[in-house]
């Protein structure tokens, strides 16, 4: 199961550490690889609740660094946008 799921009477109490973050990417490694290989052996069905859980986990990851106070320097930070602009093909990665 993966460790962003919270029964709700313990929700709001999980301490977000960089043990917590990291042991999600890490899961999220794990998630990548198994809808990998499912998809490889034709058996696409079986991906989606590797999937959703895939979402959820990028959905928390995303809340979480919303919530997060912007810790990147101003100088080393040179974003143009060019950089920001989706891809020609729409899916935003060439």
């Amino acid at each position: 199961m993966s460790i962003v799921f919270v029964p709700k009477k313990l929700r709001g109490k999980a301490k977000i550490n960089q043990e917590t973050i990291q042991r999600l990417l890490d899961e999220n490694d794990q998630l990548i690889r198994c809808i990998s290989e499912y998809m490889q052996k034709g058996r696409a069905g079986e991906c989606v609740q590797y999937q959703q859980i895939l979402h959820r986990n990028i959905v928390y990851l995303a809340t979480i660094a919303d919530a997060s106070p912007d810790t990147t320097p101003s100088s080393s930070s040179s974003t143009s946008s060019e950089t920001l602009a989706p891809a020609a093909d729409g899916h935003g990665m060439t």
